[in-house]
């Protein structure tokens, strides 16, 4: 091989050779035939390019460079953007060593240092043969991202460490997080603090770390973006505290004159997006597009704002995205769009309270994802009996003027429920037996938002 596996540079120099090579081209021992190896296109850059051997050792391919390979995809968006097409899977948690080493001695750190990273561009359409390496790059973390990634990893260790490796989930952590790794649930390890066995879990990166390294990259990051860590050295969790803290008990018209904007319209009522616009103002946001906050992005942040009335009450429900009768029966629990949603997710609710005197105060802020205690039992029944209803036929029912269906609403757990997310009666979609059926998503229910918040 000509490159000189000792150096980085070497190696580098020789790896941006694949740029617009096929897996098919480079496949010498014809890996790509076997369709059940799920590692064959890592494989064959492993043996056809860089000639070593396929193997599990806990050092870097490169050892000697201190260089780990990942091949990882990229799919192009109908805007023609850019997103990774999944997370970059690192390696197995090893529960029963892991948590003896600090952070710049564990398995993660040995092995992701320094990761040589080859981009190709996934398409639906398109044989694995035929995917094509569309760039190179060796990649280190920056001071910024490392803050929080070494703040993940303790968080990971932490649950280890307290006998819940069972209970880990990805939306516990920002950017690197652990998620299962094996052939289906079935694979599972011991844990050193509990007798109870864990899913098998892996370090990753989040699609969303690996989006925003992609359009860096590429140079696609939006005009608008914004970062809140940049030079702090802090995590997100601190940063947030640190901005919104102090404007806790504050009166929405005292935070508005504070921040020098208007939250009225010309008549004199709020405006519709006012908690939205405060929120943007807090965070130093010149639009009200909470969206473009970089840090965000990478660790799939999705921000609400929770409503608390004058007797403690909150009024509305939390709606997600929509889903189709016809494709949600195809799913399984495990790998179904809700429960990968709340595994991989986190929410940053900014709540808003009355206070005796039913003056709007800003109350406090809260990061939150779903513990695995809920997200594999009242969040499971609630897809079980959706699933179920639609596979056995919706039956809708009459009372007065209104009708009804029998999917699981807001009585059924008091956590999760199906009801309609539509424009109107109109706005539909088929359901498997034919016919349509008025579009419906899954709500958090109100009582437990509030729950959460409290």
């Amino acid at each position: 091989m000509e490159y000189d596996k000792t150096s980085k540079e070497s190696i580098l120099k020789y790896a941006l050779n694949l740029k617009g090579k096929t897996f098919g081209e480079l496949d010498k021992f014809n890996r790509l035939k076997n369709k059940k190896n799920k590692g064959s296109l890592g494989h064959v850059i492993e043996e056809s390019y860089f000639g070593y051997d396929i193997n599990s050792d806990s050092n870097p391919d490169f050892s000697v460079a201190g260089i780990e390979l990942k091949v990882t995809p990229f799919k192009i968006n109908k805007n023609k953007t850019i997103s990774a097409k999944e997370r970059l899977v690192l390696n197995i948690i090893d529960y029963n060593e892991e948590y003896k080493h600090d952070f710049y001695d564990s398995s993660f750190w040995n092995k992701s240092k320094m990761m040589l990273l080859i981009f190709y561009e996934w398409k639906p359409e398109v044989k694995q043969e035929d995917y094509i390496i569309k760039d190179v790059i060796l990649y280190e973390f920056s001071e910024d991202d490392l803050v929080t990634i070494k703040s993940d990893w303790e968080i990971i260790i932490n649950k280890i460490k307290e006998g819940k490796a069972h209970e880990i989930s990805e939306s516990d952590t920002n950017y690197l997080s652990a998620c299962t790794k094996g052939r289906d649930r079935h694979s599972v390890r011991t844990q050193p603090f509990s007798t109870q066995c864990a899913k098998q879990r892996a370090f990753s990166l989040k699609s969303g770390y690996m989006t925003q390294l992609l359009r860096k990259h590429f140079g696609q990051v939006k005009k608008n973006e914004v970062s809140l860590l940049e030079g702090t050295k802090k995590t997100i969790n601190q940063v947030l505290l640190e901005r919104f803290m102090p404007y806790y008990q504050k009166s929405i018209d005292e935070i508005a004159k504070l921040l020098n904007i208007d939250i009225y319209t010309k008549s004199g009522s709020l405006v519709k997006n006012h908690a939205q616009m405060l929120t943007s103002a807090i965070l130093g946001l010149k639009g009200n597009d909470i969206n473009n906050i970089e840090e965000f992005s990478k660790a799939n942040i999705k921000f609400k704002t929770v409503r608390i009335e004058k007797d403690a009450s909150i009024k509305q429900h939390m709606s997600f995205k929509n889903f189709k009768y016809a494709e949600i029966i195809k799913e399984e629990w495990e790998d179904s769009q809700l429960r990968n949603m709340f595994e991989e997710q986190k929410y940053l609710f900014v709540v808003f309270k009355f206070d005796s005197n039913n003056v709007l105060r800003l109350d406090k802020i809260k990061l939150w994802n779903m513990p695995l205690s809920i997200l594999d039992t009242k969040l499971k029944e609630v897809w079980e009996e959706t699933v179920r209803v639609i596979k056995e036929g919706i039956v809708i029912t009459e009372k007065g003027n209104k009708k009804y269906d029998n999917l699981p609403g807001s009585t059924f757990n008091n956590i999760c429920h199906v009801r309609p997310h539509a424009k109107d009666s109109q706005d539909t979609y088929p359901l498997p037996q034919g016919g349509e059926h008025i579009k419906k998503c899954f709500w958090l229910d109100r009582r437990y938002i509030k729950s959460i918040v409290e």
